[in-house]
Formats: C-alpha cells, sequence, structure tokens
C-alpha cells in the first residue's frame, strides 16, 4: 500500500516555521514528509534537514519522496524523544525549527494488518515502532480493569470507560480478545443502545486511548518538550499539531512555562528565583484548520498548532 498521509495546515505550519534558505530544521515526525517537502524545497546552501521517525514504513516513503533534496535531507529512524540526542551526536549545536506532527497517520489507519482501525477486521497491534514488543492485544488482555478503566477515562475521555474495562475483563476470561473486531464487539455490549445510536462509532474512544498508551505517546511527548526547545537557537520555533485535547494542554502548559517559568510568589516586587524566559509563544490561541481543509480532510478537525519562538 502507498504511504499517503494528508499534511494537515500545511501552509500555515510552513509559514510559521519561517524557513531560512540556510538553517538546520528537524521534523520529529516525519511520516509521508509532506510537511518536510515544503521544508526541504525552501533550503539552500547550508540548509539541511533532519527528519526522524519510529516506522519503516514512513521512512522508506519519505525517502522516496524526499530524494531530490537528498543533499540537504538525513532521514533517521528513531522515536522523536530522541532526536536531541542523536542530532547532538552528529555534531548538530542547534537547529532553527523543530516540526511535530502528532498522532497517528491517515497510512497507519488504513493499513489493515497494523491494527490501529476499529474500522478493519485484524490482529490487535498498533505499534507505531514494530521493533517494539508491547501490543494493544497485550494491553486488552493483561491489563488490571483499574489499569484499563483509566486509560479509557483518561486518554479517550469516555463516560463508559469502568464498564468497558468490565466488559473486557469478563470475555477475556472466555478466551483472549485477539481481534479488532472482538475488542469491537465487547465494546458495543458495554455502551447503551441510545448511545451507540449518537455518540459516534462506539470504539474509537477506546481504540485510540489504548493506541496512546500502547505508545507511550503522552509520556513521550512530555518529556521531549523543554530539550527540543532549549536545542533551538535564538529565532528558533517550535511547531506542534495535535489532535486530542491532552496532547494539546501538554503542549500549551509547556510553552507558557517557556514563556514565563518564573515561580516567585505573585506579591513579590522582583523575580528571585532566576528562572528565565526562553522566548514566546506565538499563538496564545492555536491555529485552527480552514474550512476548505475541514471539507477536504474531515480527520482535520481535532487539528491544533501551537507555535513558540525561542529567545
Amino acid at each position: 500500500m502507498e504511504f499517503k498521509h494528508y499534511s494537515v495546515m500545511l501552509n500555515e505550519t510552513i509559514e510559521n516555521l519561517n524557513i531560512k534558505p540556510d538553517g538546520i530544521y528537524l521534523d520529529g515526525t516525519l511520516g509521508g514528509a509532506g510537511h518536510s517537502y515544503e521544508i526541504a524545497k525552501r533550503l539552500t546552501n547550508g540548509g539541511h534537514l533532519y527528519g526522524v521517525d519510529q516506522d519503516e514504513a514512513a521512512i522508506e516513503a519519505a525517502g522516496k519522496r524526499l530524494s531530490e533534496f537528498k543533499d540537504h535531507v538525513t532521514i533517521i529512524r528513531s522515536n522523536y524523544k530522541d532526536a536531541v540526542s542523536i542530532l547532538k551526536e552528529m555534531g548538530v549545536g542547534g537547529v532553527d525549527g523543530i516540526l511535530l506532527d502528532l498522532g497517528v497517520s491517515s497510512y497507519q489507519l488504513d493499513t489493515v494488518e497494523r491494527g490501529f482501525s476499529y474500522k478493519y477486521d485484524t490482529a490487535l497491534d498498533m505499534r507505531m515502532d514494530d521493533r517494539q514488543t508491547l501490543t494493544a492485544k497485550d494491553i486488552v488482555n493483561t491489563y488490571s480493569q483499574k489499569e484499563l478503566a483509566r486509560i479509557i477515562k483518561e486518554y479517550g475521555e469516555d463516560q463508559f470507560a469502568q464498564n468497558i474495562a468490565k466488559h473486557i475483563c469478563i470475555e477475556r476470561e472466555k478466551k483472549p480478545i485477539e481481534t479488532t473486531f472482538e475488542l469491537n464487539e465487547v465494546i458495543k455490549a458495554a455502551i447503551p443502545m441510545k448511545m451507540r445510536a449518537t455518540g459516534g462509532h462506539p470504539s474509537k474512544r477506546t481504540f485510540q486511548a489504548i493506541r496512546i498508551e500502547c505508545n507511550h505517546e503522552l509520556e513521550v511527548l512530555r518529556d521531549s518538550l523543554d530539550e527540543m526547545t532549549d536545542f533551538l537557537n535564538p529565532g528558533g520555533r517550535f511547531a506542534i499539531i495535535t489532535f486530542h485535547s491532552l496532547e494539546d494542554r501538554i503542549v500549551k502548559t509547556s510553552f507558557k512555562k517557556s514563556e514565563d517559568p518564573c515561580e516567585c510568589p505573585k506579591n513579590f516586587p522582583v523575580c528571585v528565583c532566576g528562572k528565565v524566559s526562553k522566548g514566546k509563544q506565538l499563538t496564545k490561541k492555536p491555529i485552527l484548520p480552514s474550512e476548505k481543509e475541514l471539507e477536504e480532510n474531515s480527520r482535520s478537525k481535532s487539528a491544533k498548532l501551537r507555535v513558540f519562538e525561542r529567545k
């Protein structure tokens, strides 16, 4: 299957990265290289793009798409949480822009055997990196009822989390839950019929929650933001596209703290904690997809873009 991925808020992202032809850039979630292609084509002598992705199919697709810029592009298979340390090892002292386009790609959702989607009957997998051992099947069949309820409530924001977790535990006692459609049936049974009629597909939130847990998506994001912000050169910009309220909250909180890290009580006349601002948020409110984009790509409807500029 061809690696297809609609690059969400492409123009808005490129515009906000404010690309310098001789700048150094990091795309931490390379995917199908839609955003990276637009960055690479703006680079001239001295300019370089480092593209990072943990998905083997994405690396292959991006390599083909960016082949015409090979002198200005380096592709690395890794998780973006390790990108800064890898670049430092390669002798890169800082970058002029970083992009993270979070979540799951259209390709990953639509490749049946990856097990990301509730729409296709296949093995429960959901790994973004197939070198990882933990799968969705492991989570569904080995996590305690309490753990399952927590991740479905927290990451899926599903009001029926307790009941879904309970049903999963009852069913797996009979036999392991091994496929997406088997899990669909369990979830469906746990949600009242009148809610199933109005709330969209009953599995959507649970599948999202299991995927986030399987790939440690929120921990990776939380643990990477400070290091990435510190790796920006003066005037460098950090653009992040989120698709989930928890992701957006993590980014918003991190950018706010980077802008105003002072921990002194509000009634102190001067700052004594010594924590200095790293820069400023360019988006007090997130940038949202245009009406035109929403018509072209329904998957972009929950997307939010936030941008930070380093001092």
